[in-house]
């Protein structure tokens, strides 16, 4: 058997070398070659120690919410849920909520997620919401429990007659019907996923294209920085893609440490992801961040990071894979835990928050001061990122250098309506953000 997964890692990485670094068909990324500002920007690895800090969720008292720009008013969509993680809208416009929690495991990230209240125990949901606003007032009118009983589910989607769950293990499909408030039918697993790993990074996200004949699958490297080798990260740290049956599985890109928001960026066929990079470099390394999605680009991990830079764990390993490594396109900071991404593609915001990408940052463990903790906005301009990253919903840091914290924001998602909804899981929230009306 170890032969075995030593045969299969070893295809997967010359897959990779075989790799043209991307077809023209895809999004932005470039090599670091033309990127020579933005790499010698960054820090030298190590130029400060790797910190531990980790955050206290207090909750929200309730007579404080997240702060939005002047113009927007933030309110509680819904309360006391288990762990709120990720938000699907339905094509009918019910609003799908899934509540999973980190697993327990030993070490760093145990101690992290014990004290941001989002570790999997007994009382863990594993299950996903159905709320329905009839009246477009932000206040649900129907809940009900849509299905339970998973195993660490995510992503949400919904085909024509088909309802899939990414849990953590795999992707299933159900028989769904428009209306439907519970499923019912039987499903079955159509793609098995590897899971556990570092952090567990266990979120698997799951989203079609324009012509809903391909299922794009996020899964997360099962390690930090390959540490247990590379026969661990067989189809981890990827999008793979495949067809609504689960069959003719690919690799769509890979390198991509840990990718969980996924979207189109509006009028363009170019995929963004939203990544979660690697730990234990210091302070300000290594940067999270947004990027384009090439097919069949290769994005660094564990080798390289931002574009070409060698990871100094790995000195001098697969060389030419760092050579053709892939620049992201847009910079979140270092440790943010950027997960969240949705982008606005309604006209109910301002026209300075239509079109871009708004990115749940849950927040940071290995960074002396707290960083993330928040949702930003990267404005585009005809498909691509024009400025830099601007704070939209903030206040979750309760004093500034200290590291008690209200909440830790996730998922992203507008409603069919053009309001805004963040879940927060570390307070058990699901924000409402709208745009307040222009008077006349």
């Amino acid at each position: 058997m170890n032969h075995l997964r030593t045969l299969i890692a070893g295809q997967v990485l010359l897959f990779l070398t075989g790799c043209s670094g991307g077809s023209s068909s895809g999004g932005a990324g470039v090599s670091s070659a033309d990127s020579a500002q933005g790499r010698d920007s960054l820090p030298q690895p190590f130029a400060t120690e790797s910190a531990v800090n980790l955050s206290k969720v207090i909750g929200w008292p309730d007579s404080l919410a997240p702060k939005a720009p002047e113009g927007f008013t933030v309110t509680r969509f819904a309360s006391g849920l288990n762990s709120p993680r990720w938000i699907y809208v339905a094509p009918n416009g019910d609003i799908l909520v899934s509540e999973a929690r980190t697993g327990r495991h030993r070490g760093i990230g145990s101690k992290m997620v014990s004290s941001s209240r989002n570790v999997n125990d007994e009382d863990g949901a594993n299950r996903i919401l159905l709320f329905r606003d009839t009246d477009n007032d932000g206040v649900p009118d129907v809940t009900s429990h849509f299905l339970t009983e998973l195993n660490q589910p995510f992503g949400m989607l919904i085909l024509g007659s088909s309802f899939y769950v990414a849990n953590t293990d795999g992707i299933w499909q159900y028989p769904y019907k428009e209306g439907d408030t519970r499923i019912s039918g039987q499903g079955k697993k159509i793609v098995s996923l590897p899971a556990g790993g570092y952090n567990n990074h266990w979120t698997r996200n799951i989203i079609t294209n324009e012509a809903k004949d391909r299922l794009y699958i996020s899964v997360g490297s099962g390690s930090n920085v390959a540490e247990h080798g590379m026969d661990n990260e067989v189809r981890r740290a990827n999008i793979l893609v495949t067809d609504p049956d689960g069959g003719n599985e690919r690799i769509y890109a890979s390198g991509l440490r840990n990718p969980v928001g996924m979207d189109w960026a509006p009028g363009t066929q170019t995929l963004w992801t939203a990544v979660n990079e690697r730990d234990e470099l210091g302070d300000e390394l290594v940067p999270d961040y947004l990027t384009s999605v090439k097919p069949d680009g290769f994005y660094g991990w564990p080798y390289a990071y931002w574009g070409q830079h060698p990871d100094p764990r790995l000195k001098g390993e697969h060389m030419e894979l760092v050579r053709r490594t892939l620049t992201p396109d847009v910079n979140l900071g270092a440790h943010t835990a950027s997960l969240g991404l949705a982008f606005n593609k309604g006209k109910s915001f301002p026209e300075a928050y239509t079109g871009g990408a708004f990115i749940g940052q849950h927040g940071s463990w290995n960074r002396s001061e707290l960083s993330g903790y928040k949702v930003v906005y990267v404005p585009f301009k005809n498909g691509k990122p024009n400025g830099k990253p601007q704070d939209f919903l903030t206040g979750f840091i309760v004093k500034p250098g200290e590291s008690e914290v209200y909440g830790r924001p996730v998922g992203v998602a507008f409603t069919r309506n053009g309001y805004m909804l963040v879940a927060d899981d570390g307070a058990n929230i699901i924000w409402c953000v709208r745009a307040n009306p222009v008077r006349k």
